[in-house]
């Protein structure tokens, strides 16, 4: 994959202005898997607890490259590219698994659970004839193996050498905030993935806006779950990449009833739920939070609304399509009546969810509006145009710290 820095017509050396080409271009796509996904950065894969036992398997993706995730007898998990070395099919073909090797379905070359080629079909031929020549060697083939790293459960891959120490990409503060969430093990209570009809990064814009979700969400608002007048704030990494944003039950002093003062369609009084204990909440925690959102670059986001704990993989499929991986999760020592109110609240998020629906359309809308925008840009200015932490979430700067880290990268 090349790493050649895409030629882009970016309006000066800020990021509060976003040419509307990046989401519409082959070439900053492609450009994108090398310099992004394949480069100094540590892509999510999956959790620890996909694959707890010696021969388990995950398959998932680096941006558009398919991955194989697997744990092998030595306890270790492993990734490698899912792709054989022979003709360029697929290695697994399914989600989950376990196997003691993964044989190509094409033409059987296998393979042990770290990527390594172990074997190839009738490699000395027939009777003597065909086969491979006597000069190849088992070893000098193979898919592209990933270096792997963990933290709180959650498995991480690179393709690049150059990339640091998780906890030290993470940094300390994003690494408090996971671990506030991931503090012990937890369990698998469901997964879908999601077809979203728009770019990757105008989702990954999304899940850093803190200043949409109680104007877009309408259940947001009505029910209380989230308001721009809750006392919270967003946390933005160093480099801008990683972002944290909280909102507690409290309302700032002051500001209730400014929705309704400014006749905004979220103030729904008509709106009503039929089964009022899907807002019932408890802070297991203890912190008072009740909604924190948090995104590692690229692609990783952690969600917690109330007790709905879910991760979302963001995946480009295409200049104009994005999968968006959802793993609902419930902690192993949950009480029945805990994992129930966990399901009851997954209905929440997702694209049929009574808060995250609007979320899976808002993006192709915006992909829409801007066909023929190819040489606009996007005015990203609320809270100013830099890229720091703030006590309020009324900004969009965790969006401009994305594209912060972008520009790094890419190189524009």
């Amino acid at each position: 994959m090349s790493e050649t820095s895409p030629a882009i017509d970016w309006p000066g050396d800020g990021f509060s202005r976003v040419p509307y080409s990046v989401f519409q271009r082959q070439d900053v796509l492609e450009a994108e898997q090398g310099r992004i996904f394949e480069g100094p950065v540590w892509n999510y894969l999956g959790l620890e607890a996909e694959v707890p036992q010696a021969g388990d398997f995950k398959t998932t993706f680096v941006g558009r490259m398919p991955v194989v995730m697997s744990r092998d007898a030595d306890g270790e998990v492993y990734a490698f590219e899912n792709r054989c070395a022979h003709r360029g099919a697929l290695i697994c073909l399914e989600d989950f698994g376990n196997a003691t090797e993964h044989t190509c379905v094409y033409h059987a070359w296998r393979y042990d659970l770290q990527g390594n080629l172990r074997g190839v079909a009738f490699d000395k031929g027939v009777n003597g004839k065909g086969g491979m020549p006597a000069c190849f060697r088992l070893e000098d083939h193979g898919p592209r193996k990933l270096r792997t790293t963990t933290f709180c459960g959650l498995v991480f891959a690179s393709l690049h050498d150059d990339v640091p120490p998780i906890d030290e990409y993470l940094g300390e503060e994003v690494s408090a905030r996971l671990e506030r969430v991931l503090h012990k093990p937890v369990e698998v209570i469901g997964r879908f993935t999601q077809g979203l009809p728009n770019n990757w990064k105008l989702y990954t814009e999304n899940v850093r806006d803190t200043y949409h979700a109680s104007l877009l969400h309408t259940f947001f608002t009505t029910f209380g779950i989230t308001r721009l007048t809750q006392e919270g704030g967003v946390f933005i990494s160093e480099g801008g990449g990683h972002h944290a944003s909280a909102s507690y039950s409290r309302v700032i002093d002051g500001a209730e009833g400014q929705y309704r003062q400014q006749a905004l369609r979220t103030d729904n009084q008509a709106l009503q739920i039929g089964d009022l204990s899907m807002l019932e909440s408890v802070d297991e925690i203890g912190d008072g939070i009740v909604l924190q959102m948090l995104s590692v670059f690229p692609g990783f986001v952690l969600q917690q609304i109330h007790n709905c704990i879910a991760i979302r993989q963001v995946l480009p499929t295409g200049t104009r399509s994005t999968d968006l991986n959802w793993t609902y999760l419930g902690y192993a020592d949950d009480t029945e009546a805990m994992r129930r109110l966990r399901l009851k609240q997954a209905n929440l998020v997702g694209p049929a969810g009574f808060v995250s629906m609007e979320d899976g359309a808002v993006g192709g809308f915006v992909q829409r509006g801007i066909q023929a925008a190819g040489d606009q840009d996007a005015v990203i200015e609320m809270g100013g145009d830099g890229t720091e932490s703030a006590d309020y979430r009324v900004t969009e700067a965790a969006i401009r710290g994305f594209w912060r880290t972008y520009r790094s990268h890419m190189g524009v």
